[in-house]
């Protein structure tokens, strides 16, 4: 574990359960800077940093995707790999109140409600990723196959 205190959420909780090996990675937060910022403050590439984004189906069921933070996610292909009409964003008070954490520190580790996760699959090809640890201003690092055995994720090409 990193030297600096690292804050006990439900992801470091559910982590340390798991005994998932992880740092955690403390920063400067900037309301609304998103993984630019938090990439800048821990000297890492965007591309490293992964987003945890809760969208739900046109049925309202939510699901977590994992994206790099340098990508968007065509929500038109996540729809129809999932075969739905549509996929949309949630309003930040219904994304936490699915997920249980305040936006700008959602982790898919530790949510309150048990969501499907879909990961776009090239976040498998990096050696470690930069993922929030439940708290804004707080990454974990840990290894991306760690992250999709523990979250049983779906692997999806909908990165644009």
């Amino acid at each position: 574990m990193a030297k600096e205190k690292t804050p006990v959420t439900p992801a470091v909780r559910m982590l340390r359960a798991e005994n998932v090996p992880f740092t955690g990675h403390p920063y400067a937060y900037e309301d609304k800077g998103g993984t630019s910022v938090s990439a800048r403050e821990l000297g890492v590439d965007e591309h490293s940093v992964i987003k945890t984004l809760i969208m739900e189906d046109d049925g309202r069921n939510p699901l977590v995707v994992l994206m790099h933070g340098d990508r968007q996610v065509s929500t038109r292909e996540l729809a129809r790999f999932m075969g739905v009409k549509s996929i949309v964003p949630c309003a930040p008070e219904v994304a936490q109140k699915h997920s249980g954490y305040q936006v700008g520190g959602t982790s898919p580790f530790g949510t309150r409600r048990i969501m499907p996760v879909y990961m776009e699959e090239t976040i498998l090809a990096l050696p470690r990723i930069y993922i929030n640890g439940g708290k804004r201003g707080f990454l974990v690092a840990i290894d991306p196959h760690e992250a999709m055995r523990l979250l049983k994720a779906t692997l999806v090409r909908v990165a644009v």
